[in-house]
């Protein structure tokens, strides 16, 4: 039993989906094999080559932008796009991973999904499990899947703090995985040590985003500093913001943003303004040229007149900063002023980046 609570509390973060609509009982797989395959951990697991983390990340490539963009969809529709997503990733997967590798991530990604392992079909099949029992487990997790959308709604409403909604989040996993438990036979529990494999360390785990958007150059302008292209900057650590000169709430992060500049360009990081305009003096080259100089911005800056960048980042407001690891991928945001209200966003972004900087 002991064991058999392990493998299903091996849970990769993000395990309790929030993507259920109200009024579609039908919980849904997170994207487990979406955030676990750009891993290193996950490579030296599989033991991949050199060769195939190349193909990997040639794929990566391709479903990356979509899958981060979905983000910013209705659930329904993000929903559709992560599965469909997952299953080109995972048709490109099997031309090239081994039998063996394929055996592996497969127990791993039945390690990611925790109590939730029991939605895969697969999983269904090799357990046997019963129409009554799938019933049972479903509504379980639509359950859990409208509890956690209403926690983070208090969360984002203020009504709760980030403490108090993980605990619960926290509690609603356990539940699932002792009701899971409860909800099998015998048999079924035996046959899930073989499903799951070896048991890995996922907290070892350092990427889970995607792949950082290559910035487009139709219709923008460099107002300093450039042209830019993200993929040139492999190896250093890159501070991309959106910002509007105009907006009380960007021009208070934009001292933050030099201050990083002026502390760590040394020592690697490159910080890229793109200035998206909401208004028709932010579209003027002349007037953007000089709100930077006013401000003091002595990083490159991009003129994003067509908003061209902003779509293919999926933004929805002005400011957005995201700290991207030497490798391109995305590894932290930060939507709105960095230390509104006493929040200390900046002295948590700025303990990401000098942990960047380091690996």
């Amino acid at each position: 039993m002991r064991n058999l609570l392990l493998a299903l509390s091996l849970a990769f973060a993000g395990s309790v989906s929030v993507s259920a609509v109200a009024d579609a009982p039908k919980p849904n797989l997170p994207p487990v094999l979406l955030q676990m395959i750009r891993d290193d951990a996950i490579h030296q697991e599989l033991r991949l080559t050199d060769p195939q983390i190349a193909l990997v990340r040639k794929v990566l490539v391709e479903v990356d932008g979509p899958w981060f963009r979905a983000r910013i969809t209705p659930a329904e529709q993000q929903q559709a796009a992560i599965d469909a997503l997952t299953d080109q990733l995972a048709a490109e997967l099997k031309t090239i991973l081994t039998p063996a590798q394929r055996s592996r991530l497969n127990q791993l990604q039945r390690q990611a999904l925790g109590a939730r392992m029991v939605l895969d079909q697969d999983v269904q099949r090799q357990l046997k499990v019963t129409a009554m029992q799938m019933a049972k487990l479903s509504d379980l997790f639509a359950k859990s899947d409208n509890r956690s959308r209403e926690l983070q709604q208090s969360l984002s409403e203020g009504e709760r703090t980030a403490k108090e909604v993980q605990e619960e989040l926290s509690d609603l996993k356990e539940s699932e995985v002792k009701t899971v438990v409860e909800s099998l036979t015998v048999e079924q529990r035996n046959a899930l040590a073989p499903l799951t494999g070896e048991p890995f360390d996922f907290t070892s785990l350092k990427r889970s985003y995607p792949l950082a958007p290559e910035l487009n150059a139709d219709g923008v302008t460099w107002v300093q500093g450039g042209p830019l292209r993200l993929s040139d900057l492999r190896g250093k650590v890159v501070a991309l913001h959106f910002y509007a000169f105009q907006c009380i709430n960007c021009r208070r992060n934009l001292p933050h943003y030099a201050a990083w500049h002026r502390d760590y360009a040394d020592r690697g990081l490159v910080v890229v303004g793109i200035q998206t305009p909401e208004t028709s003096a932010e579209r003027s080259l002349d007037q953007v040229r000089s709100a930077a100089k006013s401000e003091g911005i002595e990083y490159p800056v991009m003129l994003d007149a067509d908003s061209s960048n902003w779509k293919t980042w999926g933004n929805t407001m002005w400011p957005t900063v995201y700290l991207i690891d030497k490798k391109g991928f995305i590894r932290r945001w930060w939507q709105g002023e960095m230390n509104w209200q006493g929040t200390e966003g900046e002295k948590q972004m700025r303990a990401t980046i000098e942990e960047l900087l380091r690996s």
